[in-house]
């Protein structure tokens, strides 16, 4: 008995240390990637933001540019608004920030 109990508890551990991880690559995920805020392009690396000099190529082949338009590896065109966040996997999360 005692050794199943030890075997049920070191899953357990094991499961929480697993969902752990996911979630702490989740949270980089959402720090990095490319904001528009005040009508200005930002880009987070790290958690930390600064602006978008550059346009950027995200991993899926979309092309962000410095005004905050979006060129899809389609040729679909966006505008990004205040609060848009993209990820650099090129996945879009519609207001983001903070007020």
């Amino acid at each position: 008995m005692k050794n199943l109990l030890k075997t049920i508890a070191v899953a357990l551990l094991s499961l929480c240390w697993l969902s752990a991880g996911t979630s702490l690559a989740e949270d980089k995920m959402m720090k990095d990637g490319v904001m528009m805020k005040d009508g200005k392009m930002m880009v987070m690396k790290d958690g930390k933001s600064m602006m978008m000099e550059k346009e950027m190529m995200m991993t899926d082949g979309t092309k962000v540019m410095t005004d905050g338009k979006v060129m899809m590896k389609d040729g679909k065109s966006m505008m990004m608004k205040d609060g848009d966040m993209m990820t650099m996997d090129g996945k879009m999360k519609k207001g983001m920030e903070k007020k």
